[in-house]
């Protein structure tokens, strides 16, 4: 496509979205639901479909060379489908937020105000090698009442395609409009570019992906993005830190899995306890092959740490690589993380209620927790069901973004007649 088809391709897709965001708007619960369950009926039928698009997927981005964790993320299996299929079916499970009134009470002049929850409208969403984003994102934008324009990455064309037609398929069954998800054909960037642009026709835009992605739709994008950047998450062990219990979480939160935004980068502990954990954690590390970086403190008790540099504090490894301070109280620990931190997630594990409440009340993060790992920092995990990603901004939604966080609210008065003095 040149420039200009895309531009006009691109400008189709917003106003088809617009449309049938108005339609979406008006949705029934049970007729989302209905599509909801028939899309997940259709995953489970294709599932072969869909493991030979995936295939082709794959064929090509060996041919193009691209690294293996990269192809991983790509691939889909039986089980993975299926899971793709369950977590549709739990959306649908899941209560409709839209039509939701909150807050209702009377005012001196007898009128009635309150909040209503309502959709957002039309959501983009553009995000790069995982195909299951497009089943989990057309699910949730749906219950949520909304259009979605998805974009998923070029290495994951025929698998995205293949999705969207069970989507297609469901939404057919519910006689809910096929331009309430719309995929786009089209692997080239300059759609990308189009789409975070359409002021007319999108309401917000949600990048999942790596940082450059992130930074690039950040810098470019005219319309309203939730986005994260970085998750540089710490866990902090307390000198009044049940010993058993510290072990347990600071392992957890490193080395359940290395890759993902919600993963401990940075551990504190504090000098009076340092002495007696830092071993026991470090011959865990050590044994699942974990890089230990730290301080001269932590160093001088662990001799087989490297040294950590400035920069290592505020850097999101995805790695089996930790870095490891020693601190001398709640306040140092609480200055690290809002420092160094990326507001995403951060643990503090302690038996002292007092400190744990300032810790919740002083950490700047989307999530804050006491007494376990930062790896619960999920939207499956908070009962949400599936989430459309985790979101470090402070207006509109923050933490893990599931249907609420894609609704708005409006207030709404409801009178007798009333008139103003």
């Amino acid at each position: 496509m040149s420039i200009s088809d895309i531009k006009s391709y691109m400008q189709s897709v917003g106003r088809e979205a617009r449309a049938a965001s108005r339609l979406m708007a008006r949705a029934e619960t049970a007729d989302k639901n209905k599509a909801l369950v028939a899309m997940a009926e259709a995953i489970n039928r294709d599932q072969q479909k869909l493991l030979a698009a995936n295939e082709k997927d794959i064929a090509r981005a060996q041919e193009n060379g691209l690294e293996a964790a990269m192809i991983d993320r790509l691939a889909l299996s039986q089980k993975g489908i299926a899971n793709m299929a369950e977590g549709l079916l739990q959306i649908a499970a899941l209560a409709d937020p839209v039509g939701e009134i909150s807050g209702l009470s009377y005012r001196p002049s007898g009128i009635q105000v309150g909040k209503m929850r309502v959709p957002l409208g039309v959501i983009g969403i553009i995000y790069e090698a995982r195909p299951n984003v497009t089943a989990d994102a057309a699910g949730l934008c749906l219950k949520a009442g909304n259009a979605a324009i998805l974009r998923g990455g070029s290495e994951a064309i025929y698998s995205n395609q293949a999705i969207a037609q069970c989507v297609r398929e469901g939404l057919r069954a519910a006689s809910l409009p096929e331009s309430a998800i719309q995929v786009i054909e089209t692997t080239d960037r300059a759609a990308v570019g189009e789409l975070i642009t359409m002021q007319d026709y999108v309401d917000v835009i949600v990048p999942r992906g790596g940082k450059g992605l992130i930074e690039r739709i950040a810098n470019e994008a005219r319309v309203p993005v939730i986005k994260h950047l970085d998750g540089v998450c710490h866990v902090y062990i307390d000198d009044q830190a049940d010993f058993d219990k510290a072990v347990r979480i600071a392992d957890n939160a490193k080395t359940q899995r290395y890759g993902t935004c919600n993963t401990m980068e940075t551990l504190l502990v504090h000098t009076a306890i340092a002495e007696k954990i830092l071993p026991v954690l470090s011959k865990i590390y050590l044994d699942k092959g974990v890089e230990l970086r730290g301080d001269e403190t932590a160093r001088a008790i662990v001799a087989s740490m490297n040294p950590a540099s400035e920069e290592d504090w505020a850097t999101e490894y995805l790695a089996p690589i930790l870095s490891i301070r020693i601190v001398d109280n709640l306040d140092q620990a609480i200055e690290h993380i809002n420092r160094y931190g990326s507001q995403h997630t951060d643990a503090v594990v302690t038996e002292n209620y007092t400190r744990a409440r300032r810790f919740l009340r002083e950490v700047d993060s989307s999530s804050v927790m006491v007494n376990t790992t930062t790896r619960f920092a999920d939207g499956f995990e908070y009962g949400l069901g599936a989430e459309i990603g985790i979101s470090t901004d402070k207006i509109h939604a923050r933490g893990p973004v599931g249907l609420e966080g894609l609704t708005s609210q409006k207030y709404i008065v409801l009178g007798d007649g009333q008139v103003r003095q």
